[in-house]
């Protein structure tokens, strides 16, 4: 696996203003499976909010329709579990805020289209802790 992702957009920022940081190579995440938050024309969903995948965000994710916990061989994804950093549509983030069951937010690989949905006083509220 390369460790350094093929970048769909080299000037992609994220939320703070500066260049985008990958979310996850293990697993590959984001909507070009390049381990980015990135966002296109094509990207319907806006996958552009890296979290940290909980228990209680699977469960939930699960029950709205979209199990991000089975392992589908068949489309090379292998089911998340707890701690696991996965790029998110932003809507099902806020979607899931709302409901009490956002995962924490990784700000610096987090894409700042996602301000167009969630503010960032709230993504901070949601952040990572180093």
């Amino acid at each position: 696996m390369a460790t350094r992702p093929i970048r769909y957009d080299a000037g992609a920022r994220n939320v703070l203003g500066r260049e985008l940081v990958p979310c996850s190579l293990d697993p590959v995440t984001g909507f070009f499976r390049n381990g980015c938050c990135e966002t296109g024309p094509h990207d319907v969903g806006m996958h552009t909010v890296c979290a940290v995948m909980t228990a209680e965000f699977l469960a939930y994710s699960k029950a709205v329709g979209n199990d991000l916990s089975t392992p589908r061989p068949d489309l090379g994804f292998p089911g998340l579990k707890p701690g696991d950093r996965w790029c998110l549509c932003a809507p099902r983030w806020k979607e899931a805020l709302d409901a009490g069951a956002a995962p924490q937010v990784v700000l610096e690989s987090t894409h700042e289209e996602t301000l167009a949905i969630v503010p960032l006083g709230v993504l901070k509220d949601h952040a990572v802790r180093a």
